[in-house]
Order: C-alpha cells, then sequence, then structure tokens
C-alpha cells in the first residue's frame, strides 16, 4: 500500500470520527436535560453556560451539526470509492457502498448516539466549544438555511409553537414518578398544582343548603350554643336569610365579646368577601389572602347564596384532605366487600368520572347534582336508575337533595 493509500485511509478514519462527533452531538443536545443544565450554569460552570446558550439557538446549531455531518460522510464515500476502486476496479464501487454503510451505521451514528443519550448534558458541555466555531465558520450557509426554514413555515402553514400541553406535562410527572425520581405523593402534589388553575369556586364549595350560619339578630346564647355544635372557628351572618350574608363571625371575636358582657355581634363581624361561582381557586386563594380573610362567599348569577368556601377548602385541591381532632373522618367514596360502592353525594362529580370513566357531559359539579340529572326529578329515598354499567340506588335524601347513593357496577357479559 503506497504513501496515497495511506493518506487516504487515515482521512477515511478521521471522517468518521467526525461523523460519529455529529451524530453523538445532535443526540446530546436534543436529550438534554435543560433544568439540570441551567442548574449547573447557574453554579458557575461555563462549559454549561455555553451549553444553554447554544440550546437556545436549537434551529441554528441543528443546522450547522446537519451541514458538517453530511459534508463528512460524503468526503468519506468519495474517498472510500476511490480507494476501492483503486484495489478493485468496477467492483470496488459495490464494495465501497457496503463497507461504508455498515461503517458509518455503526460507529457514525447509532453507537455515538447510543452513547451521547446517556450522557447527554456531559457530551454536550464537551462538544460546545466545537459547536460553536462550526456555527460561527457556517454563518452564511445558517442563513440561507433560516430563510428557507421561514419559506417553508409560511408555504406549509406552520406556527412554530413550542412548549407542553397541560396533559403532556402531567405525563412527564409520571414518567418522572415511575423512574423513581420523585414517589407518589410527590407526583400527586405536582399534578395537583397543574391541575389547580382548571377549577372554579363552583366546583368546591359547600352549597348553600350545607351552611350553617347565623342570623345577626340571634341571642349570643343561640350564637354559642351553634360554636360548640358544630365546632366552627368562623360562621357567616345573614340578615333575614341566607341570600343576605352581612358578614362573618370568628370563634375567638366572639368569646371576647360574650365575656365583655356584650349581647349583639354587628361590631365583631367582618366584612364578607363575596366572589361569582365561577372565579378560578387559584384567584380566590390570592385574593382571600389580600384580604387576610379565611372565607369566601359564592354568589349565582341571581345574586343569591350559592355556598361558602375556605381557605382549608382551596388548599385541599392541593394537598388533600385536612383532617383536625374535630373532624369526622369519612370516605367520599367507599368500596363494599361485596364489590359494591357507597358513595357521598357530597363528592365531586370528577372523582365519579375518574373511577367509574363517565364521559357525557353535565352542568353540575357534585354527584347530588349527576343523581337528580339522572333521575329527572327531586330524589327520594329507593329511587333508581342505570349509567351505562352502573346501577345506582338513592339510600339516603335530606330534604330536597341525595346524600348518598350505592353502586353496583354490572359485570360485563364474558367476564
Amino acid at each position: 500500500m503506497d504513501g496515497g493509500s495511506i493518506a487516504m485511509v487515515a482521512a477515511m478514519v478521521g471522517l468518521i470520527i467526525l461523523s460519529g462527533f455529529f451524530s453523538a452531538t445532535e443526540t446530546a443536545f436534543s436529550s438534554l436535560n435543560r433544568i439540570r443544565v441551567k442548574n449547573l450554569a447557574a453554579s458557575g460552570h461555563k462549559r454549561y453556560a455555553l451549553v444553554l446558550k447554544l440550546s437556545e439557538k436549537y434551529d441554528t446549531l441543528l443546522s450547522a451539526i446537519l451541514i458538517g455531518n453530511n459534508i463528512v460522510n460524503i468526503l468519506c464515500t468519495s474517498i472510500a470509492t476511490v480507494f476501492f476502486t483503486k484495489y478493485w476496479g468496477d467492483f470496488g464501487v459495490t464494495l465501497s457502498t457496503i463497507v461504508i454503510t455498515v461503517v458509518v451505521l455503526l460507529f457514525g451514528e447509532v453507537s455515538p448516539k447510543t452513547v451521547a443519550k446517556e450522557k447527554a448534558e456531559a457530551f454536550a458541555a464537551f462538544s460546545a466549544p466545537v459547536i460553536q466555531l462550526l456555527m460561527w465558520i457556517l454563518i452564511p450557509i445558517n442563513s440561507f438555511f433560516i430563510v428557507w426554514k421561514k419559506l417553508l413555515a409560511k408555504v406549509f402553514h406552520l406556527n412554530g409553537t413550542a412548549g407542553f400541553t397541560e396533559e403532556e406535562l402531567i405525563t412527564i410527572v409520571e414518567e418522572v414518578e415511575s423512574d423513581g425520581v420523585i414517589d407518589q405523593h410527590e407526583g400527586e402534589l405536582i399534578r395537583s398544582a397543574i391541575e389547580f388553575n382548571d377549577l372554579d369556586a363552583a366546583d368546591i364549595l359547600t352549597p348553600r343548603v350545607d351552611v350553617i350560619g347565623v342570623e345577626i339578630s340571634t341571642s349570643m346564647e343561640e350564637i354559642l350554643r351553634l360554636f360548640r355544635e358544630h365546632e366552627y372557628t368562623r360562621m357567616p351572618v345573614y340578615r333575614e336569610d341566607m341570600d343576605h350574608i352581612v358578614g362573618i363571625l370568628h370563634e375567638k371575636d366572639f368569646n371576647q365579646n360574650l365575656m365583655s358582657g356584650k349581647d349583639t355581634i354587628e361590631d365583631i363581624i367582618k366584612p364578607p368577601v363575596n366572589v361569582s361561582e365561577g372565579i378560578k381557586i387559584s384567584k380566590l386563594l390570592r385574593l382571600l389572602q389580600y384580604h387576610k380573610s379565611h372565607m369566601a362567599v359564592v354568589v349565582d348569577e341571581f345574586g343569591g347564596t350559592a355556598g361558602i368556601v375556605t381557605l382549608e377548602d382551596i388548599l385541599e385541591e392541593l394537598v388533600g384532605e385536612i383532617w383536625d381532632e374535630h373532624d369526622e373522618v369519612t370516605e367520599d367514596i367507599k368500596k363494599n366487600e361485596d364489590g359494591s360502592y357507597t358513595i357521598s353525594c357530597n363528592a365531586g362529580l370528577d372523582k365519579l368520572r375518574e373511577m367509574f370513566h363517565i364521559e357525557k357531559d353535565y352542568d353540575c359539579a357534585t354527584v347530588s347534582g349527576w343523581v337528580m340529572e339522572e333521575l329527572g326529578k327531586v330524589p327520594e329515598e329507593g329511587d333508581t336508575f342505570t349509567y351505562d354499567d352502573l346501577n345506582v340506588t338513592v339510600t339516603k335524601v335530606d330534604f330536597r337533595r341525595a346524600v348518598e347513593i350505592h353502586v353496583v357496577v354490572a359485570k360485563k357479559e364474558g367476564s
């Protein structure tokens, strides 16, 4: 083998190495964890700061990598063709194609990409200075491709929007949880935070019929009895009826008033925070913080009282049920030994949707409203109806609404 042939072999080896470098760099920058890179850059690592800077120009970066990769692969193929035809004649073209295809796939694509995917951040940091130089050298060519990309975007109506939808974020959380990076409790907390702004006040309020309040002229003895009986720290105060809530009474203020010998609560009630049913609970949380209040009165479209929402109700949507030493621990959905379910009608309809895959849209937010819509009348104890494979029986009612239902899931044929 003469000196020219040795030079061609050396050139092919060098070009294969460059091909592997470009392929690995492409995979590294497309697979790296941006949050991890940001943290490393913030810690003072200059290489990772450069990686972050380059990743923010990903289109230009990718263009430079692809140009470099194609150039070295074409050069390698051309040199290989000359080399093989020199020794094997016409058959050298076929031999060159087979050998270079196998070598490029193995050492220029598959192997480097496999390694780079596992060490994405480290390899990106290693290759960043070289890629930055290449991007600078290829500025004229990259400018042409940027214009070409804009033309394609106009022709094919590409909006170029990037980012994550809520569903994609939840999927990411589930994948991270399954990988063991976070535990189940942390995953549930993150999912609750993502879905937090989907809920309105109407979804979590305590309905008017369940609200315990006091009329403003109620005697001090009766108010004391209500505080002791229900063990609340706050109660709404109304004038004439619950549609005219005039304030919120705090138990601590009431006790001080009682000890002072006063016989009225008009001077100690706090102004109510009135909100609409459609206000997002994230906005309501900020509103309660601003007013330094723990309770809001939810007003319906006719100006009447729909119910109340407490700060605890909002926080429970993030962290789950909060029980104190006075609460009676209850389950909204309880599975019985025979496989049936006992369900509180105060439970949110979303819980039922998730458990029994209810897809039909309803105007109500609670199980009680769902039962009334399905029955088409005011529920009575013993009423039954069927929804898909669910056999539902009303087991408890209070006045004109269902309080508890019993659900049996019918077995499907062949199961």
